[in-house]
């Protein structure tokens, strides 16, 4: 990818690799450690972060199944998780763990009914689910499935359809070529995934590499970067049957979309949710395109990206904030 996008400007390949060999040497400090766990259901934890002696109605905040949950709980100060707690909120940040290969067969379908149901079933009250990626899929599955207190889904596909058809044919050339080692390990690694990442817009991976080159070591907008892409190059593996699902049933043949994923025992339909239901959707999102969003009745178009509606310096003002005045609407919530 880097010979192809720096053919022509040695000088640009040169400033890439210098960039990649800073961000490889950049002092990483003292690990940012997640919240203590409140409830546990096999390898998934929810993370409590709200405040000591809260009572408000919880808010379990679903990250992806592809990349950590720690996007959402960054850095001191660009945390989205702890902000929610600080403005009140009682909100708890699902950690999905780490699968084992005797998990092979979990797809997506199973990691909501075996793991995230159960645990919304601990809670007195119905909660609400916040979803972000692939995290708000999971998410709108479960809350068509049993009764919650709302729903918000942020820079999550549903019609998988729109992410077009030429990035659909890439992504299932990258899945016929890693399904056979894939299946005989038993899971989906992370690397697989990340390529796939990369082929979506492979300049921009290279100019970031370029502009980090040209940063003052250790200041703020350095250490943010590589937070990011440390977060952006972790990760566990997919359980093999979660990858299968996901490239096969979810990008190529939509039963999202088209209204033939089952879970809990029902259709999965945004039409039959009996909540209240907001879609936070980025109009300039690379990973999940605006195209294949649910399209909820109460819709927010969102100018910052995938990553910087969450941790961006836009983020707080775009999402934040009106995702915070959203759920205070909800009753008990705060």
């Amino acid at each position: 990818m880097l010979r192809n996008e720096t053919a022509a400007s040695p000088e640009r390949r040169a400033a890439a690799l210098a960039g990649l060999r800073a961000y490889q040497d950049a002092p990483r400090g003292r690990t940012r450690r997640l919240a203590p766990a409140r409830f546990r259901k096999g390898r998934a934890r929810l993370r409590d972060y709200s405040a000591k002696g809260s009572h408000g109605r919880a808010v379990i905040v679903i990250p992806s199944l592809i990349n950590p949950a720690f996007i959402l709980d960054l850095m001191s100060g660009n945390s989205l998780i702890q902000w929610l707690a600080d403005q009140g909120f009682r909100p708890f940040l699902l950690d999905w763990g780490t699968p084992d290969p005797a998990e092979r067969d979990m797809d997506v379908t199973a990691h909501v009914e075996q793991l995230l149901l159960p645990l919304i079933a601990k809670f007195e009250e119905p909660p609400v689910l916040a979803g972000y990626c692939l995290g708000g899929t999971i998410a709108l599955a479960a809350a068509c499935a049993v009764p919650v207190a709302g729903l918000a889904m942020i820079a999550a596909p549903w019609r998988f359809s729109g992410f077009g058809d030429a990035a659909r044919g890439d992504i299932a050339e990258l899945w016929r070529a890693a399904q056979p080692a894939c299946e005989a390990m038993g899971l989906v690694p992370m690397e697989v995934l990340q390529t796939g990442f990369w082929r979506l817009d492979p300049a921009r991976t290279i100019a970031k590499y370029e502009a980090f080159a040209a940063m003052e070591p250790g200041g703020a907008t350095a250490r943010s970067f590589v937070a990011m892409e440390d977060w952006a190059n972790a990760g566990a593996p997919l359980p093999y049957a979660a990858g299968r699902q996901m490239f096969d049933d979810f990008i190529e043949a939509d039963l999202p979309g088209s209204g033939r994923w089952r879970v809990g025992g029902a259709i999965a339909d945004p039409a039959q949710l009996a909540c209240p239901a907001v879609d936070f959707v980025s109009m300039t999102d690379r990973i999940v395109p605006a195209r294949s969003a649910a399209d909820l009745p109460d819709r927010r178009d969102l100018g910052a990206g995938h990553v910087g509606m969450i941790v961006g310096r836009g983020g707080r003002s775009q999402l934040w904030e009106p995702l915070a005045d959203w759920l205070s609407a909800i009753p008990g919530t705060r």
